[in-house]
């Protein structure tokens, strides 16, 4: 199997990231992308399933939560994001951030450990810090929200392909410690639905399963699963919406919309929220 532990799923997605960095219209450029994903990191998109065609989703993902993460940046005048599981996420380098920002990328230790030292010769656009913790990890969690209870800056919690991985409990809990911190004042996530678990389990599932992190989190009510845990949904985007938006469709996507149109209201609607990009913020 190419994904032997769950920190290669962010040299996956590393792959991805060069690869749209490479276009001559890319969204967004990652210098370091390529460097980070190294051989390991093509060899996995070369070995996955439909490794390369289905790249447009983490493109636009990743298009995306940068959209939100500077807006937010601006609107709410936020003073310190805590990116969680950042694997190789580079965006504390690469994105046009305030000096003034405090930027703490939590993920395991040896995939920070591998990032810092690629990245020792190249100076962040802000302060950084990188925080090794086990986020499935109660007490590591709790050390880790000690430690960030320090500053009472407005914070924007990050985490970009975390979730998928946990089970509903776990984000249950992780959710209702995030909200235990007054200053964590908004949560930018990706979801899936159950619909499209099922189908990404059928070609991408045994790769991470195979490395002990099986495909696990998609709430049937959707953003409203966090509702209980004080937090409410104010922006959705509709992984589909987004990639037409940003002209990077899906192979056949102009046939998916068709169909999509042909259909119930109902039916629309579920299709629209097969995946997306969710801002949480407090109630």
């Amino acid at each position: 199997m190419p994904i032997e532990h769950i920190s290669d799923t962010a040299r996956w997605v590393a792959v991805y990231r060069a690869m749209e960095s490479e276009r001559p219209d890319a969204l967004f450029l990652d210098p370091h992308a390529r460097r980070l994903a190294g051989p390991r990191g093509q060899a996995i998109v070369n070995t996955l399933r439909s490794g390369r065609s289905m790249a447009w989703a983490m493109i636009v993902r990743t298009a995306v939560f940068d959209e939100i993460i500077l807006s937010m940046l601006v609107r709410d005048r936020v003073g310190v994001v805590v990116n969680l599981a950042a694997g190789l996420d580079t965006r504390a380098w690469r994105l046009g951030l305030p000096s003034t920002l405090e930027w703490v990328d939590v993920d395991l230790p040896e995939i920070l450990a591998y990032k810092t030292g690629q990245m020792r010769d190249v100076r962040p656009a802000c302060a950084y810090r990188a925080v090794p913790a086990d986020l499935t990890d109660a007490a590591a969690r709790a050390r880790l929200f000690a430690q960030l209870r320090q500053s009472s800056r407005r914070t924007l919690v990050v985490s970009e392909g975390l979730l998928i991985y946990l089970t509903a409990a776990q984000v249950g809990e992780l959710a209702a410690d995030l909200h235990a911190q007054p200053a964590f004042s908004a949560w930018v996530t990706d979801l899936v639905s159950p619909t499209l678990l099922r189908w990404m389990s059928g070609s991408w599932g045994r790769s991470v399963a195979s490395a002990n992190a099986p495909f696990r989190f998609a709430p049937a009510n959707g953003a409203d699963f966090f509702r209980p845990f004080g937090w409410r949904a104010t922006q959705f985007r509709s992984s589909m919406e987004e990639s037409q938006r940003l002209s990077r469709e899906m192979r056949l996507a102009w046939l998916v919309r068709l169909a999509a149109r042909l259909s119930s209201a109902k039916r629309r609607e579920e299709f629209r929220r097969l995946s997306g990009i969710v801002l949480l913020e407090r109630m």
